[in-house]
This record gives structure tokens, sequence and C-alpha cells, in this order.
């Protein structure tokens, strides 16, 4: 039996990718290690979205090929598929961001003939979605399910529309099957994820609370929690629909990247800094616990000082409850790496600065949640004097073993917040555990 290891880089797209390679390399009669020196392939997922992630992802390859001499080391994701047709010599196979269940079949001759193999294939206008097989880590406690793929916005920096082709959706009945095995599984919380989720349906005229019903309505889910959203795609009647679903957790990544409305119109994202703040404040009214997270990047090309201050000035307006900040990074082939950059000193600190502010919210927004309960779905065991989970808005949550002994993984009980840390709040069990 031929032993396969695998490394992810990126977001939740790539690691629910990654999981169904692994479900298709086991159903070939392969067995997956956690351990690259006793694997006879190694796989690694790659994410292109920074030069950083190309870096990290080349880096790897380069270092299983040292470590794992004898080994078929295969290259797969966004970096290929952006990059064309790469010479990477490490690599015994290179491969896009297509194609996926053709991998182990590659896989599998290249360990019994040997040779090297690199196959990108083009998207066109034309694709359809590919459906994965699925099986999710049975550790852990939510499960992901990808309903959508690809991009037709074309932001400035962005790479990706090159590295995933158009948007595509998952057929309506293919997410429901795949979120009733899940149920069926023992999953409680599914996560919807995708290159641009918000475009879901658009190809059938469907919308992405389409999608979010037909989750909510599957027996033995009690959550449904959205990844990243493009603002401008939530109208005021997908946010009423998703208001009347108790299983949708208030949680609502929304993409901002800057606060700043001359920077965003340079990046040639299609909304101002007004039309989010509205969309926030609508959000509130239907939905009153709802938390804000996002990213925002710093030292765009052409950003002056008044634009990272008009952007800080913003961040702090909404009141994200955390936030993921980064500094822009030129990709080759996007129209913003041809303009004038700014410094990488100037990113660093603008970076800093703003870190320093989401801190800040983010140790405001836990001080904000003690005295209130909240169901807590608690995770796998990682300590011994630890319980953990999360609350619907993903607040990181533990509580003392001495509140209950035995394990409460999977299992969703009432917490009462009583302290807050600077990333996740310390509670009790609430005598009344209906939730």
């Amino acid at each position: 039996m031929y032993k396969i290891y695998f490394l992810t880089f990126g977001c939740k797209v790539n690691q629910y990718e990654t999981d169904s390679l692994k479900s298709q390399f086991t159903k070939m009669g392969f067995a997956v290690t956690d351990s690259p020196a006793e694997a006879d392939a190694a796989v690694v997922n790659s994410c292109t979205v920074t030069s950083g992630g190309d870096s990290k992802s080349l880096y790897a390859v380069r270092k299983l090929r040292r470590d794992c001499p004898d080994a078929v080391i295969v290259l797969t994701g966004c970096l290929p598929q952006a990059a064309g047709k790469p010479d990477i010599p490490e690599a015994d196979i290179i491969t896009g961001t297509k194609d996926r269940h053709l991998l182990p079949g590659m896989v599998l001759d290249a360990l019994q003939n040997g040779g090297k193999t690199v196959s990108i294939p083009e998207y066109s206008p034309s694709d359809a979605f590919e459906t994965m097989e699925y099986t999710a880590e049975l550790h852990r406690t939510r499960a992901y399910i990808k309903i959508q793929d690809g991009c037709n916005c074309f932001c400035s920096y962005c790479i990706i529309p090159y590295a995933r082709g158009r948007c595509r959706s998952k057929p309506l009945e293919d997410i429901r099957r795949e979120a009733q095995m899940l149920a069926d599984a023992g999953h409680r919380e599914l996560v919807l994820v995708g290159i641009n989720l918000a475009f879901y349906g658009k190809e059938f005229g469907l919308r992405l609370a389409d999608a979010v019903e037909v989750c909510c309505n599957v027996p033995g889910i009690d959550r449904v929690r959205l990844s990243s959203l493009e603002p401008e795609m939530l109208l005021d009647g997908d946010l009423e629909r998703l208001a009347a679903l108790p299983e949708l957790c208030p949680q609502f990544h929304l993409s901002l990247q800057s606060g700043c409305a001359k920077t965003l119109k340079a990046m040639n994202r299609r909304y101002t800094p007004d039309e989010y703040f509205a969309l926030t404040e609508r959000i509130r009214q239907l939905i009153p616990d709802a938390a804000f997270t996002t990213d925002i990047m710093v030292g765009f090309p052409g950003e002056t000082e008044e634009d990272h201050w008009e952007s800080m000035e913003f961040a702090e307006k909404v009141g994200f409850s955390k936030i993921h900040v980064f500094q822009y990074s030129p990709r080759k082939g996007t129209p913003a790496a041809k303009m004038p950059q700014v410094p990488g000193n100037i990113k660093q600190r603008r970076g800093d600065e703003m870190k320093s502010l989401a801190a800040s919210l983010q140790e405001r927004y836990l001080k904000s949640l003690v005295g209130r309960s909240f169901p807590v779905l608690f995770e796998r065991e990682n300590s011994p004097l630890f319980h953990q989970g999360c609350t619907p808005d993903h607040t990181l949550v533990k509580i003392s073993r001495k509140n209950s002994e035995k394990s409460l993984r999977n299992e969703i009980k009432r917490v009462i917040i009583e302290m807050s840390y600077p990333d996740y709040c310390f509670g009790s069990l609430s005598e009344d555990q209906d939730c």
C-alpha cells in the first residue's frame, strides 16, 4: 500500500479540495500519512493570492524533495494554474485547479512507471462546476462544503480569476446531498465556501440564500456558517431571507480591502465605504447579534498617509470583531503591479498600525460579550484543563474541565461569558442548557 502526504496552503476552498483529494486517493488504495518521511508521494496544494503564498508553496516543494528524495512530489492548485506551465524541477507532477479527479491516476502512474507530468488545462467561460467527492475528517466538528468556484470581478491587484476561471456554482441538489451526508456522519456545523461565495447561483438564476436555505433545512445540521463574502452582492431581499434562518451563524466576513473611497476605486472594487457601512447597519437591524470580520490591505499602490488613516477610521467606525491585515503584494499580470508602488518600510509600518487597531477592536468586542450567555459548539479536546468551542459569531470560548470531566466534543452547551482575553473568552456552563 502506497502512503501519501498532503500539505495545504491558503483558503478554506483549498482545504476542502485537499480533503476531497484525500478521499479520492484512499479509494484508490493509498494510505494518508501525517509524516512526509514515510510517504511514497507528497502533494502540495498551493496558494498564489500573494507572492508570499507562492514562496511558501515553492519552498515546501523544494524541502520535500530534499527530505524525501525518492518520493513522487506533486505541486497542484492556484500557483501552477496562474503561472501557466512553470518550470519547477523538484516537482514530478504539476497540475492546476482543473480536473482534480485525474490526479490520483497521475500519481499512481508516476509511482509505477516514473516520468514527469505537467498538466494544466485552461479554463473556458462554458466550464461547469467540478463536483469533487468529499468526506470531512471526523475529528472536526464543522465541515466545509464548497458551493462556488471562480471569479468574474478582476480586482486590479488580484490574480485569482486567472487561477480559478469564471464563476461556477454547485447545483442545489448536489449541495443538499452533500450536506445530508455530512450530517449523517455527525457534523453539526457546515461552512459554505467558495472563491467568490456571494456570486453563488448567478448562472442558474439563483442566489446565495437558496444554497443557505437548503443547508439549514437538512436534519441534523444545527449551524450554517458563511465564509468570505463580497458586499455588493448582498441585496436587501437576500438579507431578509438569511435573517429568517435560525441556523445561520451571525458572523459576516465582508471583504473590505480598504476603507478609503479613492483606494477602493483604484482596486476596481464595486462598492464605496458608504455603501459598505449601510450594508453593515442593515444587517445589524435584521440580525442584532451580527459580528463583522474582514480583510484589510495596506500599502496599495498610490495609497497616501491620508488614505491609510481614512481606512483606519472607517474600520473603527464599523467596529469589526476581527480583521485580517496584510500588505499589498504585487502580482505579475495584474494592473496594480504596473502602478507606482509604496515602499516596503511604509507598508510595514502601516500594517503594524492597522494590526494594532485590529487588536484593540477585537479586545473591545470580546469585552462586550462578558455577562451574556451563548450556545457553544465544543470541539476536539486539546487541553487537560479546558474544554473549548465556538459561539455562533465564531468567538473562541474556553471553560474549565471541572465544569464537566467528560468530553463535550460535538455537543452544544449554553455558556455564560465571565472574562475576556485578547483573543478568546472564558466562561462556565449555564444551569439553563436550553439552546
